[in-house]
């Protein structure tokens, strides 16, 4: 598993809503949580397109 480089981190937002985005290691995601979206991260390497996010379940 692939880490994301800390400073890439501080400088990514969403792309919809222009938000910082919090790092989930264990799913290896970036959470939007204003626009409720989870961004993959492939071989540590995030994929910041809208069509390739998950929309979060209401628990999460």
């Amino acid at each position: 598993m692939s880490e994301v480089d800390p400073k890439l981190l501080e400088v990514l937002v969403c792309p919809q809503t222009r938000t910082p985005l919090r790092y989930d290691r264990e799913r290896q995601e970036l959470i939007s949580d204003r626009a409720r979206l989870a961004y993959p991260v492939r071989d540590g390497v995030p994929i910041m397109l809208i069509d390739e996010a998950r929309e979060l379940g209401a628990d999460e």
